[in-house]
């Protein structure tokens, strides 16, 4: 490795891309969302910029999200989207080509690891690493995943749901579910058309989640006033919403992150389980934050779950550190020149 090749970890994820620049900490994050006009192809906006234009655009742009369930769906908005992140991270002065680190999900095939690996390429870096998301999670977590104890890490983004149990730095069981922040805001506008005739957009949905959402009903619930179209008048009209019905609306969801759980539980080894119990686990990722959601964890797997510190930009730290460390890591990562 050259002297000059700076280093960038990136945080490719279905919702939210993350960059993470050793000694400065996350330079960048913004969504995995890029504005593409409809006549030229050409790519308009990416990030921030692009998320604003989402459910709001003329004929002539579409808004797209190239990362579906964690894996990529477009490749050449992808590679756009690449090139972007990493020009803006490393400022325009910068000559030299980087080494970046890209997160994948545990679940990942070999064709899609190869996809995720030469957009990188493509999009400017002069080596690409690949290391699956729970190793980075719990790597970012803070977790000393190199012992010989098992740790169990549950990463929820907006994509995918990754439950891994690691031990002496590797995986030894995982699964990943396409089943994580997306599928709720979607479960959320659906129960609000069904139960109050009312449409509303994505982004309406996740704000109403963060604001009110929780993994379990509460006592003294929470309210919001949602805005949307009335589908029989086809006029805008808002209605109040709170929290229990969320809870009931996400349910469903929530009960397959939860299945993913106790299916990795069940395939792990006893010794492995015993470290599990005293350890606890460790849940990452954005969709994490809902709240209440260690203690709904808890209830249904009898393993008691604690949210990692900064849970949204776990992955991302993992990145800068395996960076940092890349002998200590170099088991857990798979490599392309």
């Amino acid at each position: 490795m050259s002297i000059f090749s700076p280093k960038l970890g990136i945080d490719l994820g279905t919702a939210n891309t993350l960059v993470f620049l050793p000694g400065k900490g996350i330079v960048l994050n913004e969504p995995s969302v890029v504005a593409v006009s409809e006549q030229d192809k050409k790519v308009l906006a990416v990030g921030n910029e692009a998320k604003a234009m989402i459910g709001r655009t003329p004929d002539s742009i579409i808004a797209y999200r190239p990362m579906k369930d964690g894996v990529i769906a477009d490749y050449r908005v992808t590679e756009a989207m690449l090139r972007y992140f990493i020009n803006k991270a490393l400022g325009k002065w910068n000559i030299f080509k980087p080494e970046v680190m890209v997160s994948v999900p545990a679940g990942i095939t070999s064709t899609e690891r190869r996809a995720v690996i030469e957009a990188t390429i493509k999009a400017g870096a002069k080596n690409a690493y690949v290391v699956k998301e729970p190793i980075l999670a719990a790597i970012g977590a803070g977790i000393p995943i190199q012992e010989a104890k098992g740790h169990m890490v549950v990463d929820i983004g907006g994509g995918t749901t990754d439950v891994a149990v690691i031990s002496l730095g590797g995986i030894v069981s995982s699964t990943s579910v396409k089943c994580a922040g997306n599928k709720i805001d979607a479960s959320i506008a659906d129960y609000i058309k069904k139960t109050f005739n009312l449409a509303i957009g994505d982004k309406t949905a996740e704000d109403i989640k963060i604001q009110i959402g929780s993994a379990i009903p509460l006592e003294e619930e929470l309210s919001m006033i949602v805005k949307g179209r009335d589908f029989i008048t086809g006029l805008p009209r808002s209605t109040e919403i709170k929290t229990n019905e969320i809870v009931k609306a996400v349910s469903r969801d929530l009960r397959d992150m939860i299945k993913a759980m106790k299916d990795v539980l069940q395939e792990t080894p006893p010794e492995l389980a015993a470290d599990i119990i005293d350890q606890g686990i460790i849940m990452t990722g954005g969709t994490s934050m809902l709240r209440n959601l260690p203690e709904l964890v808890l209830r249904r797997t009898g393993v008691k779950a604690v949210l990692a510190e900064d849970a949204l930009f776990c992955v991302a730290k993992g990145t800068g550190i395996a960076l940092e460390h890349l002998d200590t890591y170099k088991k857990s990562i798979i490599t392309k020149r």
